[in-house]
């Protein structure tokens, strides 16, 4: 299953479009990096990606975290954001990457906090995955909300 992502993380210039279960592991992905961009890679955090994947995906506790732990192979060999979000962006269409960047926000405010590192990082990968600046600010107000 990690295979055909994997080659397509590697492929230059532009990568195959994804499957469906390997737009779903490129998203956890990028969810479990950026909770490790503040080097505190929290079991809250992990519970919150879980939440996350479950709302998104309509998984049960089980398969979400069956997709949380895969993810975390994969981000860790992964490479650059830059291929993980490009995949994303040829895969998601523009209103999904929107939910994505909500679901990015609420990961980085689950702990109350915005850590100037996760910030950074998600004004980065909403960049990356073609969401512009007006629906990323509007991302943010709507998980701070929620």
């Amino acid at each position: 299953m990690f295979d055909t992502l994997f080659k397509r993380l590697r492929a230059e210039p532009a990568p195959d479009p994804l499957e469906a279960n390997d737009a779903r592991l490129a998203l956890a992905a990028l969810l479990v990096r950026l909770a490790h961009t503040d080097h505190d890679y929290a079991e809250s955090e992990k519970t919150k990606i879980e939440e996350l994947l479950a709302n998104r995906y309509d998984l049960s506790p089980t398969e979400a975290e069956t997709l949380r732990t895969g993810a975390e192979d994969v981000e860790a060999t992964a490479g650059d954001t830059v291929h993980l979000t490009r995949l994303i962006k040829a895969a998601i269409p523009y209103e999904d990457r929107k939910a994505l960047v909500v679901d990015l926000w609420r990961l980085v405010l689950a702990d109350g906090t915005r850590d100037h590192t996760e910030n950074q990082f998600l004004r980065l990968v909403a960049k990356l995955v073609g969401v512009n600046d007006v629906d990323s600010a509007m991302a943010r107000q709507h998980a701070a909300k929620s």
